[in-house]
């Protein structure tokens, strides 16, 4: 009788739907990646934070190598979709193009910064696991971040460039990263409050897209 009461009292816990599961899944993965770097990570510790099963792991993922991917790509992805659609917005209510790419590349180091260790986990991974960054830059997540700049780049030139837009925007990316991941041996403290160094990063892209004329003016 009293077993039968305390199931009675035992609260049923609600079905999370499948959307639910993937997001706790990338969560957790994006979390135990950034712990214990991939090879040191797995797929049992990464179900047990996110409180699934590991079978549930597979059925969205094939592999742990295809996790650690979607665990660094999905949230750029979604960073770059949600700018994407305010920059349409504030392209429309005449917002300069200069003030939108330095607004832009505020939020990319932001994003960034967010998720330094998992950048971090990256590279550590491409040196030590191989197999897990394999053929990196033919994975949709960063090809599609890569050709939305290119066209946005594209856009406002006429004729030839003295740089293309491909490799502009990848140069672009890599000067943020860089400048991120590498800031405690770049900026001792006392160089520069973070403002300043944000700003400075800010415009040395700027200047640098100039190369193929001021940002701001378009194909009329």
């Amino acid at each position: 009788m009293a077993k039968q009461e305390s199931d009675a009292k035992t609260p049923r816990r609600r079905r999370r739907s499948s959307e639910e599961v993937a997001d706790r899944i990338l969560e957790a993965a994006a979390e135990e990646f950034e712990q214990s770097g991939y090879s040191g990570a797995t797929t049992a510790a990464i179900a047990r934070r996110a409180d699934v099963t590991e079978a549930q792991i597979f059925r969205f993922h094939a592999s742990k190598q295809d996790l650690f991917r979607a665990a660094i790509f999905t949230p750029l992805n979604r960073h770059f979709a949600d700018f994407q659609a305010r920059s349409v917005a504030d392209l429309e209510s005449g917002k300069a193009g200069k003030d939108l790419a330095r607004a832009y590349i505020g939020e990319l180091q932001d994003f960034m910064a967010s998720h330094s260790r998992m950048f971090m986990s990256l590279i550590v991974a491409n040196t030590y696991s191989p197999e897990a960054a394999d053929a990196i830059t033919d994975l949709d997540g960063l090809q599609a971040y890569f050709e939305k700049g290119k066209a946005m780049m594209s856009a406002r030139i006429e004729g030839d460039a003295p740089v293309s837009s491909e490799l502009m925007v990848r140069v672009s990316f890599a000067a943020v990263l860089a400048n991120l991941m590498f800031r405690d041996w770049l900026f001792p403290p006392g160089l520069a409050s973070d403002k300043d160094i944000r700003e400075a990063i800010a415009t040395f892209v700027i200047e640098g897209i100039e190369a193929n004329g001021p940002v701001g003016e378009g194909r009329g």
